[in-house]
């Protein structure tokens, strides 16, 4: 039964998480885009770290099922101010233009994504750090902190919470760089500082070079956070703005399924100094294609 909770949890989640970004697209326009999906993300990204705190005190003082309780209370009471409170959007993505051709149905939009090389290619991007993020930092990076630096699960514990932290404060002057200086202006440096603080993780000889690697992953994931899903919206055809942001989100959260297990492999098979800088250079090279193939969506 909690496995299958979990599973409905999780479908849920995706439900709300891209139904939330199709609007930011419907609603926003370029000139906006990037700090828009910045708030989003922001948001959700500090739900994500204070959540635990709440959640064990209710654990500790009222037993495991008042978290359940409590999500499932905070669940309903946010369906239903989302259905008060939150407009349609979809007439937004109807040409307005009398004489358009009307859009394809929602397997053609695909085809048509798929087709496009910045789209593609963002979309790996963000498949890349999804995959480094399961696989290598919430994986690998703990075994080989707790074998290299006999890091005890605390330590290793507030270094990754810490990396959640720092992440949530830049991530809305990312939002205002991507919107002034253009979606690959942050999104290539940020991915290339993704890979070097993987190095850095491999490296380190004490825990502050563990601190400074979970800081310097943190600012690339922060800074790098809402770019992709605005280059996304950008290049979506007149119309098209559900179909690239679930095909966008689809393709860049399979990273977060093949990340644990081939990466898991890769370490038992190779070692972990092995499998992180091979992640490493694929975060690089993912980088480097991105920015010579993939045209820029906006620049003010």
């Amino acid at each position: 039964m909690l496995v299958v909770g979990r599973f409905v949890a999780g479908a849920g989640a995706a439900l709300v998480l891209i139904s939330g970004q199709i609007v930011l697209a419907d609603i926003t326009t370029p000139e906006r885009r990037g700090r828009t999906m910045a708030v989003y993300q922001g948001v959700f990204l500090f739900a994500v770290s204070i959540g635990p705190l709440p959640g064990g005190l209710m654990a500790e003082h009222y037993g495991l099922r008042a978290p359940f309780l409590a999500y499932a209370v905070a669940g309903v009471v946010a369906a239903l101010l989302a259905w008060v409170f939150i407009p349609e959007t979809r007439s937004l993505r109807i040409p307005a233009v009398a004489g358009t051709a009307s859009v394809p149905a929602f397997g053609g939009q695909v085809r048509i994504l798929i087709g496009h090389a910045g789209f593609m290619l963002v979309s790996l991007v963000s498949f890349m750090n999804a995959m480094a993020r399961t696989g290598g930092l919430f994986n690998v990076i703990p075994v080989l902190a707790n074998d290299r630096l006999a890091l005890s699960a605390d330590r290793i514990g507030l270094g990754l919470a810490l990396a959640s932290v720092v992440g949530l404060v830049v991530i809305y002057p990312s939002g205002v760089l991507v919107d002034r200086y253009g979606r690959k202006f942050v999104i290539v440096p940020a991915t290339i500082l993704a890979g070097l603080s993987l190095l850095l993780f491999l490296l380190a000889s004490s825990y502050a070079w563990f601190l400074a690697g979970c800081v310097m992953w943190s600012i690339a994931s922060g800074v790098g956070g809402a770019a992709p899903a605005a280059y996304a919206a950008d290049v979506a055809p007149s119309g098209m703005n559900a179909a690239a942001m679930s095909a966008f989100r689809m393709l860049a959260d399979l990273g977060y399924v093949v990340g644990p297990i081939a990466l898991g492999l890769a370490a038992d098979l190779a070692g972990a100094n092995v499998t992180l800088a091979g992640t490493a250079l694929l975060l690089t090279g993912t980088a480097l294609l991105f920015a010579r193939f993939a045209p820029e969506s906006h620049r003010a």
